[in-house]
């Protein structure tokens, strides 16, 4: 069903759908579903020749080609599964001709607003337990089940700590990492822990930037190279920052 709407409701379904954009991909959604939703929330209110273009660091859209130019800039890109659903539901009961306008962008600013469902303790908590669990998935011991279990939850502790200090999110996770190592060679060292490698790599699992990876190849093949690209050397500048942080323990062991 597609709403028909005048010439002085097109600022409004810009609003609309730059909202949507904005939450999508400051949530961590690949640029191509991004430009996808706002391009068919924008026809189902009537507006024929979207033209929506995206990056990890900026939305750019206009209701046509020769129309203004609206554009919102994206620094923090947290990921947040549960907004990108959201917005995905609301696009679809748009789309459905279930929400009007003003309905729509109500909703939109709920969930813009809300926050994180899984306050920090929760996720420290979850990173932990994951640590742990990639212990014996790597075929490690129940031993080293509890060592990589306190690294873990340690290490993403104060990557989240550093990375709300610091503007550059590299550093927090280089901080995460090498507490990680500090702590899974102290385990190892005084017999908490038996396997160091086995302990280090369970622990460094939840810092890994795997939904950057799989956004990166997604959006490389959907033909969005430029994203594709970019969100490939931010996950490879993490993963150095990783390695860099867990190299530095062995430097002086």
């Amino acid at each position: 069903m597609v709403l028909v709407i005048g010439s002085r409701d097109e600022a409004r379904v810009e609003k609309v759908c730059m909202i949507a954009g904005k939450i999508m991909l400051m949530s961590g959604a690949e640029t191509h579903r991004v430009e996808d939703t706002m391009n068919r929330m924008a026809h189902a209110f009537g507006v024929e020749n979207a033209q929506s273009h995206a990056t990890p660091t900026g939305i750019n859209f206009s209701a046509g080609m020769t129309e203004v130019n609206n554009f919102v800039r994206i620094s923090k890109r947290p990921t947040d599964l549960h907004k990108i659903a959201e917005v995905n539901s609301i696009s679809r009961k748009i789309v459905a001709g279930e929400l009007s306008l003003e309905t729509a962008y109500d909703h939109l600013q709920k969930v813009e607003a809300e926050p994180s469902v899984y306050k920090v303790w929760l996720q420290i908590l979850i990173a932990a337990l994951v640590s742990g669990c990639f212990v014996i998935m790597f075929q490690g011991t129940w031993i080293d089940f509890l060592p990589a279990f306190i690294a873990g939850g340690l290490g993403f502790a104060v990557m989240t700590g550093m990375d709300r200090l610091l503007e550059i999110r590299y550093l927090a996770e280089f901080f995460g990492a090498f507490v990680i190592g500090v702590s899974a060679y102290l385990f190892v060292y005084y017999g908490f822990g038996l396997e160091l490698d086995k302990v280090i790599i369970g622990a460094v699992m939840p810092l890994v930037p795997g939904l950057h990876i799989t956004n990166a190849i997604r959006d490389m093949v959907a033909g969005h190279l430029l994203s594709g690209i970019s969100k490939g050397v931010e996950a490879t500048l993490t993963a150095f920052s990783i390695g860099a942080g867990i190299s530095l323990i062995f430097a002086f062991i």
